[in-house]
């Protein structure tokens, strides 16, 4: 007599045996995260309290100013000229900006502050960060001033266009925007067609695989202009957001950036059979940039010895192309650095796709 089991048995014996025939789906579902869990525990393990960063405007007061600050837990001042302090503040760099309108006398001999001391904070207040900034500024001056001597702190909130926490945003979104058309848009496209056995069929063409391939990155740029239009258009509707800069330096970066995605879209795209493979890979790419390129706060927050390596992620030069531009007006001169990145992942990218892609 045939021992047979139930059919709701055999059926979950069957996929639990593909599951575990399937590699990438292994991975993915057991070493990657415990590989997430180790990294992200060891850089946030035993952390110090978020340290404030200050600017203090280089001016008669301030070295006074920037002596208390200096001695108070949780702040890190630095000196800077009134240009350079907006400029910080403007990219992140710094949460407020500390001037001090007390006149010359009001600084004594031996670092004494006789006369009352006037200081503005100039500083976003939507930021947490600012306003955390702010109350640490404000305690660490009062009590470097003593008991019975009065610190006049004037707020001014900054409010116009390019200096406020929105403006160094979209420029970020629109990277970000970027980074995902690129990589999502034609990872699942190749690999969807590797799956369906398609690409077999185009192997048997005289189409080159460059063709194919250079196909999609094309293809992107056909949408390019639409979604860089409707988030910039959105972002000066809603917010007044304004592009400082050229159109067409906006555009060229946006292109440059667009056509490197779409390489290590290729790139990724190149080796896996499965969706699930795919997505994995997209992952292990994209996470280091989501965490590090800058697109919701400064990359400046990372510690020194990072920043090279920063500095030299894709998305981290399409975030600063795009900042330089919409913020600061600059031209493609002055970011060539920005550019060189980006031409180099793209290039690299695609002829290393080409040399590795199967058909199959």
């Amino acid at each position: 007599m045939c021992n047979r089991s139930h059919p709701l048995a055999e059926l979950t014996r069957a996929r639990i045996l593909e599951f575990l025939r399937e590699p990438e789906g292994l991975f993915w579902t057991f070493v990657f995260p415990i590989l997430l869990a180790l990294a992200l525990g060891i850089a946030f393990r035993n952390r110090p309290p978020e340290t404030a960063r200050v600017a203090v405007v280089a001016r008669p007061g301030s070295a006074w100013v920037l002596g208390a600050l200096e001695k108070a837990a949780g702040l890190e001042a630095r000196l800077r000229e009134s240009a350079d302090a907006a400029v910080d503040l403007r990219t992140g760099r710094v949460d407020v900006v500390v001037a001090s309108t007390s006149d010359g006398s009001s600084v004594g001999v031996g670092g004494t502050v006789p006369a009352p001391v006037v200081v503005v904070i100039r500083g976003d207040p939507t930021r947490a960060e600012t306003r955390l900034a702010r109350a640490l500024v404000v305690e660490a001056l009062r009590r470097a001033r003593g008991a019975g001597e009065s610190v006049e702190v004037r707020d001014e909130d900054i409010h116009d266009p390019g200096a406020r926490y929105i403006d160094f945003l979209v420029p970020g979104l629109i990277g970000l925007n970027l980074l995902g058309s690129g990589m999502w848009g034609i990872g699942f496209a190749v690999v969807l067609s590797r799956t369906r056995k398609m690409l077999k069929r185009f192997a048997a063409t005289p189409m080159r695989r460059s063709h194919y391939l250079a196909s999609f990155a094309l293809s992107r740029l056909v949408f390019l202009a639409l979604e860089v239009a409707v988030l910039v258009g959105f972002a000066r509707v809603l917010f007044g957001v304004r592009v400082h800069g050229s159109l067409l330096h906006l555009a060229v970066i946006s292109v440059l950036g667009s056509a490197c995605f779409a390489a290590l879209g290729l790139l990724v795209a190149a080796r896996p059979r499965t969706i699930e493979g795919v997505s994995g890979w997209m992952n292990v790419v994209m996470l280091p940039m989501w965490l590090l390129s800058g697109t919701f706060f400064s990359s400046e927050r990372f510690p020194e010895a990072l920043q090279p390596a920063i500095r030299l992620l894709p998305l981290t030069a399409v975030n600063d192309a795009l900042r330089g531009v919409m913020n600061d007006g600059a031209g493609l001169v002055a970011l060539r650095g920005e550019l060189a990145v980006m031409v180099a992942w793209g290039v690299a990218s695609f002829l290393l796709s080409l040399r590795i892609f199967r058909w199959q």
